[in-house]
């Protein structure tokens, strides 16, 4: 059964849905109102504050920190200073992604290591011979997600942290209400956006503070229906939806590397040994045999499915998660994991697995759409992500 998270008592009396699912063994609002349009509008355009706690979070410390981290992940950790967050996957000694997630140095011998599914007992492995401890805060570490164009006025208004310096994917610290926090300029929706990290103890005081400064600010907390439709525009993937991990996975085609998920800058074919370095040299070398892609699907193909049987086309407001093939010439040659109408780019877009004759940009595709009961194919076209990439997600904010 699920569990409140340090922000459930906050959250609660917010959530008029009552919408919640579970997401890592805790209660989460899927939306705070009985829909979700003004929490997504509160990514784009204001402020949004998720509750992130649910993410697993690890310390990582010791003379032989940084040893332990750079043999695990496909980056090189060597590279990492103080005060940087790196995204990155893990693999097994075949290549097989294990799981993905941020890393940060918070100390020369010091990092926070966050990931969706449990990974402590396979960090716990990789430790042997090396003078590196691993501690599970996934309970006494409280965390939040600021995001949205706004964010940043949010945060000068209501904390000392250095807010103008903060560069993207770095971290650094201040006071929010008296709480000391950690914050980093990372998220997941690939907007502006901040993510704070606090001692259990500190999340109310916290959270008071920044429901009371940031409505000025156009701030709503803010559940997982509006991120998983921000994500998506993000090109941004989601475990046991877009990938599998190779524990988890069931069969071999749930299984995928970093080259399939389209993570070839995050291999660092030049660093030390790394787990499943061998391998990864070997398909870098072959090519995968299949890719994660972006797809926009054509609205008025979609629009003439409708009118054929006398109906108004339909553009879900939630994103989608189940799987439907994907087809060149008659042949299935894939499958799309994520898909949803975007509301800032006014257009049909998806996550795809497809076969990687046909993952160059411009291939046209085709996706099963199902209208009254009838699988029907939709045109689709392979596109570059991320579908949507403001300047500000990067830029320094304007004062």
């Amino acid at each position: 059964m699920p569990v409140g998270s340090p922000f459930h008592d906050r959250t609660l009396p917010l959530c008029e849905s009552l919408n919640y699912r579970e997401w890592a063994g805790y209660y989460a609002p899927s939306s705070y109102e009985p829909l979700h349009e003004h929490e997504y509008n509160a990514i784009r355009n204001g402020a949004a504050l998720i509750d992130v706690s649910p993410l697993f979070k690890y310390i990582v410390s010791g003379a032989d920190a940084a040893a332990l981290v750079d043999r695990v992940i496909t980056r090189d950790a060597t590279k990492l200073g103080v005060g940087q967050v790196i995204y990155t996957p893990w693999c097994d000694e075949d290549g097989r992604v294990v799981d993905d997630g941020t890393v940060t140095r918070l100390a020369p011998d010091r990092f926070r290591w966050t990931a969706a599914d449990p990974s402590g007992r396979w960090i716990e492995r990789q430790a042997d011979g090396l003078d590196a401890q691993i501690e599970d805060v996934s309970e006494s570490l409280a965390a939040l997600a600021l995001q949205g164009p706004t964010s940043a006025r949010v945060l000068r208004a209501l904390s000392d942290a250095d807010i103008d310096g903060l560069r993207y994917f770095r971290v650094t610290a201040g006071a929010i209400a008296g709480r000391r926090v950690e914050i980093s300029r990372t998220g997941y929706t690939g907007d502006l956006g901040y993510e704070i990290w606090m001692a259990r103890e500190d999340a109310g005081p916290v959270w008071d503070a920044l429901m009371q400064t940031g409505p000025a600010y156009g701030l709503k907390p803010t559940g997982l229906l509006a991120l998983d439709v921000a994500r998506i525009e993000a090109g941004l993937l989601l475990t046991d939806v877009d990938f599998f991990s190779v524990r988890k996975a069931l069969t071999t085609s749930q299984i995928y590397t970093p080259f399939e998920m389209g993570l070839d800058r995050l291999v660092d074919a030049g660093k030390g040994p790394f787990l499943g370095r061998a391998a990864l040299a070997a398909e870098r070398a072959r090519g995968p045999r299949r890719r994660i892609v972006g797809l926009a699907v054509d609205w008025q193909t979609i629009e003439t499915l409708y009118d054929a049987v006398g109906l108004p086309p339909v553009a879900q407001a939630t994103a989608s998660r189940v799987a439907v093939p994907v087809f060149v010439d008659g042949k299935q040659v894939g499958r799309l994991t994520s898909s949803t109408w975007s509301p800032v780019l006014k257009q049909m877009i998806g996550l795809a697995t497809l076969d990687a004759a046909h993952t160059a940009v411009g291939t046209r595709v085709e996706v099963e759409h199902t209208v009254d009961v009838v699988r029907h194919r939709a045109k689709a076209t392979v596109v570059a992500t991320p579908f949507f990439n403001p300047k500000r997600k990067t830029a320094t904010p304007a004062l």
